[in-house]
């Protein structure tokens, strides 16, 4: 067992995080590239906390320009176990209304355009993402939220496209018929990344908006959605308040070292894959 450190990945409309104490920055340099921005640290009812906004400080970052791979990677660094990723999302369910958090437990990737693992030539490694997010992980985030009542429903399935376009109205259109729960645009390749780094994952996405197929809601806009970001941030800021206040002190880590393929004798990348 090690000490917990609990990350929090902030999405769209979340850039800070309300009482952090003891709170400093710090950049960390990564072998993958410029992180998102600087880690900010601090501790939350004495638990510590690590903290980095996804599309930096005045959403400089659209969803194919952020580095994945040192985001994770820096959090690895700073010694994060348990990693929280707040998102924005729209929803693909009537039951599923804007200011609903989902606790997310299965992803679908539809993107094209990232760098999806830090294995490749010289080091290869098959790691299973049947179930991609830490189910104690999400227990935790469910508890905080029914403590804080704040409306959430425990499963869902999180479909992510490429952006920075919204859905057409096709798109939205057979993703809800296939029975997904929402939409985003940055939670993959971070889930697969923060599995390989041996992070316990969870995501909370929070509805923003019925995407496009509603017939009362068939226009999304950034306007309507800034309106809902900002309920959605202070509830957010709540949620993790109560989840670091009530989250055990210690950790006991995932693997994936019998996901390698490659020998260790093997000849390795030169870049450091964040397993310690």
């Amino acid at each position: 067992m090690t000490e917990a450190v609990l990350g929090i990945i902030g999405g769209s409309g979340l850039y800070d995080l309300p009482g952090l104490q003891n709170a400093r920055e710090e950049r960390i340099a990564s072998p993958w590239g410029e992180p998102s921005g600087a880690l900010r640290f601090g501790d939350i009812g004495g638990l510590p906390i690590v903290f980095l906004p996804r599309h930096d400080k005045g959403h400089r970052l659209s969803p194919t320009d952020i580095n994945y791979r040192a985001n994770i990677d820096v959090l690895k660094r700073a010694g994060v176990t348990d990693l929280v990723s707040l998102s924005a999302c729209g929803s693909y369910k009537e039951e599923l209304p804007p200011g609903t958090f989902v606790l997310v437990d299965q992803f679908v990737d539809r993107t094209h355009n990232r760098a999806t693992s830090f294995f490749g030539t010289g080091c290869v490694a098959h790691v299973s993402m049947a179930h991609p997010t830490s189910p104690r992980l999400r227990m935790r985030i469910a508890e905080a939220a029914e403590a804080e009542a704040i409306p959430f429903v425990r499963d869902g399935t999180y479909v992510c496209m490429e952006g920075p376009q919204f859905s057409t109205l096709a798109e939205s259109l057979t993703y809800k018929g296939l029975g997904y729960s929402v939409v985003g645009m940055t939670n993959l390749p971070e889930a697969k990344l923060a599995r390989e780094a041996e992070l316990c994952y969870a995501t909370v996405a929070m509805v923003t908006d019925f995407d496009c197929w509603h017939p009362e809601h068939d226009a999304v806009t950034v306007q309507d959605i800034i309106r809902v970001l900002t309920a959605n941030a202070e509830k957010a800021a709540r949620l993790v308040g109560r989840l670091a206040r009530d989250s055990p002190r210690a950790h006991g880590r995932e693997s994936v070292r019998t996901a390698r393929s490659t020998p260790p004798s093997s000849p390795r990348r030169t870049r450091a894959i964040p397993n310690s």
